[in-house]
């Protein structure tokens, strides 16, 4: 009869697992031996895993081994197998799942909960997430190692508490009196959390027949749809989503969640079906997500694991993202956002001889409230040459385009006959434009259009760049953030006047538009 290799990380918990797969076999009558691989996610302990970089940082290297005949199997943490398996490999069994849930752990007591802010540790993006979503005033630290090793530096540090998955120490025996840990049965688990999976060769049938004796179907049935949930996501690691199926009374009931990475926005969806037509549940709860705001939130996924990174203080299209060098590693997210205001119709019912315009988000609000055809504009003057192409495109001619508000406004003092302007603006306007032409005795009727609404904060990395693209992003920004050695990549000249009130190196795009932004990005770096 031969021996089967069982590959297993050599911590505490996986030993228990592969342990664990070792008594069911040799139970069933097959003779077993452990052999223990290190990964890269037990060697490198110092950065949180979604800092990393790397798809399967606990399953790399038994892979490897299973590819090079080194072991006939490998046990897994399923909630750590990426959700595409090395050409060769397949899922042989899921173990029965244990405790799927979360659990804190206290340093001393409850009563830190009614301070006005806390310290709690975890090295998961997921856990990190849904406790500031929850608790956003409390600050997360990184925590990394096995489940020995975070016990004793929460022991050792001044935090509050940290987070754990139930099912690991509740194996290892090291679950804490009832006084000193609580059930977080709000949070979403990982998907597949709780769950041994044991991996196989797909040209291995012997070896597949016998590790079909060990697999439990419900709890296949449930994790698989969590991690069809989870590929179609195309999440891992680095994004902090989460899913739960339960079979309960002959239905199974699936929530799965996707949130920022800031915790501040989520995106959920919860639904039952009956256990015998669930086949597409997971695939069919991940687009529902992704159509209603998930793309967005997948972008704003911070990675850092290249040589030089920057932060976008507005989230970029994928195309913007690829045109970076590739040394460049860019995290992002939207600092401010805009709202369109209700205009009456008054303001548009009789002819406008001169009307301003300084931004894209004008035209837009404009829109939002009229048909080109109730906007009856003498002559429009305009910053921008995108705002321009966009005016022409969908109001009409544009008589005349600056390149900033400051030379729009010193044109009309020169040009314009009558002495009065509209100007359509947000809530956060500058004040050059308006002013000057106060001063030279031009009229301004100003038209608040849109609101302009700052969501900040805290990236909680180093970044060596961050590039704005309007000073009222800087303000967003400095909210959570303090000014640092980063180099400020600006849109145009008024953003880097802003800038170098607060950043020693301040970098001008060649012209105002996102891809110059980038292209200044990769100059400067492309020297260093």
């Amino acid at each position: 009869m031969r021996t089967i290799k069982i590959g297993t990380r050599s911590s505490e918990l996986a030993l228990w697992q592969a342990n664990t797969v070792s008594g069911q076999l040799e139970h069933l009558g097959y003779k077993t031996e452990i052999v223990k691989i290190d990964s890269i996610g037990d060697v490198v302990l110092d950065k949180p895993l979604y800092e990393l970089g790397i798809t399967g940082v606990f399953t790399k290297n038994l892979d490897i081994a299973l590819l090079n005949g080194k072991v006939d199997i490998a046990v897994h943490s399923f909630k750590d197998v990426p959700t595409k398996l090395p050409n060769g490999v397949v899922q042989a069994a899921i173990l029965k799942r244990g405790d799927f849930n979360d659990i804190l752990v206290i340093k001393d007591d409850e009563n830190f909960f009614a301070n006005d802010s806390a310290i709690i540790a975890t090295g998961s993006l997921r856990r990190k997430a849904q406790w500031l979503y929850r608790y956003p005033h409390h600050t997360i630290t990184g925590l990394r190692g096995n489940v020995n090793t975070r016990l004793q530096k929460l022991e050792d540090n001044d935090w509050d508490g940290a987070i754990f998955a139930a099912a690991g120490l509740k194996r290892l025996k090291l679950l804490p009196e009832k006084e000193k840990h609580i059930k977080l049965d709000w949070m979403i688990p990982a998907p597949a959390q709780g769950a041994v999976m044991i991996a196989a060769l797909e040209k291995d049938e012997e070896l597949l027949e016998i590790c079909k004796e060990l697999n439990d179907e419900n709890t296949a049935t449930c994790v698989g749809i969590e991690r069809e949930f989870l590929r179609v996501l195309e999440g891992g690691c680095t994004a902090p989503i989460g899913a739960l199926a339960m079979i309960w009374d002959e239905e199974i009931k699936f929530k799965g969640v996707l949130f920022s990475p800031d915790g501040k926005n989520k995106i959920e969806f919860y639904k039952e079906v009956p256990a015998n037509n669930a086949t597409d549940l997971g695939e069919y709860a991940a687009n529902y997500i992704l159509e209603r705001g998930g793309k967005k939130l997948m972008r704003e996924v911070i990675t850092i694991d290249k040589e030089l990174n920057i932060y976008s203080t507005k989230n970029l299209s994928l195309d913007q993202k690829s045109s970076l060098i590739t040394k460049v590693g860019v995290s992002m997210s939207d600092f401010i956002t805009t709202r369109s205001n209700r205009l009456k119709v008054k303001v548009v019912k009789n002819k406008i001889e001169n009307v301003v315009i300084t931004s894209q988000n004008t035209v837009d609000a404009l829109l939002d409230n009229f048909s080109p055809v109730e906007l009856n504009f003498t002559n429009i003057y305009c910053v921008g040459k995108r705002t321009k192409r966009l005016i022409e495109k969908k109001i009409g001619k544009v008589t005349h385009v600056e390149t900033s508000a400051v030379n729009l406004a010193n044109f009309l003092v020169k040009n314009i006959k009558e002495k009065e302007v509209t100007y359509f603006c947000g809530n956060k306007r500058r004040g050059e434009l308006p002013t000057i032409l106060s001063e030279n005795n031009i009229e301004v009727n100003e038209v608040v259009s849109y609101q302009t609404q700052l969501t900040p904060r805290k990236i909680g990395a180093n970044f060596n760049g961050v590039l704005f693209y309007s000073p009222t992003g800087i303000e967003s920004y400095l909210k959570d953030n303090q000014t640092s050695d980063s180099t400020a990549f600006c849109i145009g000249e008024t953003t880097a006047l802003e800038a170098k009130k607060y950043f020693k190196n301040v970098i001008v795009a060649a012209v105002p538009t996102v891809e110059s932004v980038l292209k200044s990005v990769n100059e400067y770096y492309q020297e260093s």
